[in-house]
């Protein structure tokens, strides 16, 4: 049973790889669908940091934690979403943008801890 979950966790980390990097292959194809500029570069800066994160040398576990976390300021704006905008989009940038430095932050400190004592 161990190796069927292990099995079968393999299989979604390869999904999520391959699901990031079709986003970034294929940004240019429905990023300009897209109704507003601001939501643009907001998907195109998710879509980086999606994939960064999931290249990136995190657990499993936290990958799929920070996708979440990433995803949902992003999530609200999907089908008609965008129709919201002008009241959700400030918030939604701002909470990207803190998750996105605290990504930063968190690989700062790993690097730090990592880096050889001088």
């Amino acid at each position: 049973m161990r190796a069927r979950v292990r099995a079968e966790r393999a299989r979604w980390m390869k999904q999520l790889d391959e699901a990031t990097e079709w986003m970034v292959d294929n940004v240019e194809t429905y990023a300009p669908t897209w109704p507003a500029a601001v939501l643009r570069e907001m998907i195109g800066t998710y879509v980086t940091h999606a994939r960064a994160m999931a290249i990136s040398e995190r657990g499993d576990d936290r990958k799929a934690e920070l996708l979440i976390e990433l995803t949902d300021p992003v999530a609200v704006f999907g089908s008609r979403g965008w129709q919201r905008g002008p009241r959700l989009l400030p918030r939604s940038v701002q909470r990207l943008e803190a998750i996105i430095a605290a990504m930063a932050a968190e690989t700062d400190r790993q690097l730090a801890a990592s880096a050889p004592a001088s």
